[in-house]
């Protein structure tokens, strides 16, 4: 009901805030889109057949840099600098200036996904490699990047054959390392608005596995989760299996801690307040017979505000130092909880008065049975990272449909899921994915830059 009621509202925002893009450009896109499409689907394909994972997005990188000069954009490239030295920052940025305006930054996404594709595709990625940690993986977008940065470049075409349109400085952003949470900050800490000017809005687009091509998807205020990856050391006294009265077990305690945080969420959240505490991994021990010194588990914290983020990273330590506590544990022996710093991402939230406004040119421009409101997920995305804190620079993210539509049909029928983003199935629809893509973009730009 709640979203019924939430899909009624958007649609009498559409009906009654659609502003006009210029007229030459409104009439002329179409066709200007449909001369390029060939050679982006040529584009989307290379970069899906060669997908590289996040900190090696060189090739990806290069190409975008190269496309962007070709078009008159001054580019500056190598942009991110990482806490990890060994990893070079890859980020890529085109700036054209075209008179006195608004500053809009436009980011894509470049990196892969270590994930073996199973598609059956002609153009399937076959990439195999190690990563850092020399485990031997395949590579896939199985997250639809290589789309973004394809609708990056489409959009960059359109608005320098439309500079007549609009006036402003446009910014467009390759980023890296989206996929670990750590390229947006990177780009940020490397000093980008030191480099390029100050967005007055930053904006960017996203594939959905579960929408049809040819729509697009908008979630005014947040629409994506803050994502925190904690690391939890449980310690104990390890000795036999055949006398644990003189251990301190921390396989034990460790299922105890991991029955006590799912209290977090259903008890000392509110309901109104969505939030997500999951442990994926829990390893400890090495024999049958023998009791382990330590246990290691791995959480991720969700939520969409900072201080219900802030509240259960407290409750985690608190209960996990309670239960060694209530077991006998000294002091020095106490849960170790750490939080990875380097895999912190931002909610992101889209502001309502920008989203409202791209909303009503979605709909003129693709129609607005082709414009649908898209609820919130708990999933992460770092993009917010733009908007810098508090949400200082407006910015929204918008879905861009890569779905078959009688497969979403035949989905919704059987109750069977589409292969979703992460999938080694996830396969989106170039052609109509594309166009979508750059149209929605580029008619947004134009929107937000128009005389």
């Amino acid at each position: 009901m709640r979203r019924a009621l939430f899909g009624i509202c958007f649609l009498a925002l559409l009906l009654g805030n659609m502003p006009v893009v210029g007229v030459n450009a409104e009439k002329n896109l179409d066709a200007m889109i449909e001369r390029e499409l060939q050679s982006l689907v040529t584009i989307y394909k290379a970069l899906h057949s060669a997908p590289e994972l996040s900190h090696y997005e060189a090739k990806t990188s290069a190409l975008l840099a190269a496309e962007l000069r070709s078009l008159g954009y001054t580019v500056t490239e190598r942009i991110g600098k990482y806490r990890n030295p060994k990893w070079t920052g890859y980020g890529v940025v085109g700036v054209m200036k075209n008179g006195e305006g608004p500053v809009v930054l436009v980011r894509a996404d470049m990196d892969a996904l270590p994930v073996e594709e199973r598609t059956g595709l002609p153009y399937a990625s076959q990439v195999r490699v190690k990563t850092d940690a020399g485990q031997e993986v395949g590579v896939m977008h199985a997250c639809g990047h290589d789309i973004h940065v394809t609708s990056l470049i489409g959009t960059a075409r359109m608005l320098a054959a439309l500079k007549d349109e609009w006036r402003g400085t446009l910014v467009l952003v390759g980023q890296p390392a989206e996929e670990t949470s750590e390229g947006a900050r990177a780009m940020l800490e490397d000093g980008l608005y030191n480099k390029v000017p100050r967005p007055d809005y930053a904006i960017a687009l996203h594939d959905q596995a579960d929408i049809e091509a040819g729509k697009v998807g908008v979630t005014p205020g947040y629409a994506l989760a803050n994502v925190t990856s904690v690391d939890v050391t449980v310690r104990g006294i390890g000795g036999h299996g055949a006398k644990p009265e003189t251990t301190k077990d921390p396989v034990v305690l460790a299922a105890q801690i991991v029955l006590a945080l799912q209290t977090i969420v259903s008890r000392e959240n509110s309901p109104l307040d969505p939030a997500v505490v999951t442990v994926g991994s829990i390893h400890g021990g090495s024999r049958y017979n023998i009791i382990p010194d330590e246990v290691k588990l791995q959480l991720t914290v969700r939520s969409y505000k900072e201080e219900v983020r802030q509240k259960i990273l407290a409750s985690i330590e608190r209960i996990a130092r309670g239960i060694a506590l209530a077991a006998g544990l000294p002091a020095e022996l106490a849960p170790v909880v750490k939080v990875n710093e380097a895999e912190i991402s931002l909610s992101t939230y889209n502001d309502p008065k920008l989203t409202e406004r791209l909303s009503g040119i979605f709909a003129r421009t693709l129609g607005a049975q082709n414009v649908i409101a898209y609820p919130p997920a708990m999933v992460g995305e770092d993009f917010g990272r733009f908007g810098l804190e508090g949400n200082q620079i407006p910015t929204t993210l918008f879905w861009v449909g890569a779905a078959d539509a009688s497969k979403v049909e035949e989905s919704k029928r059987t109750g069977k899921p589409l292969p979703s983003l992460h999938s080694p199935l996830f396969a989106p629809l170039p052609e109509p994915t594309i166009r979508t893509g750059v149209k929605a973009m580029t008619s947004a730009v134009l929107e937000l830059m128009k005389k």
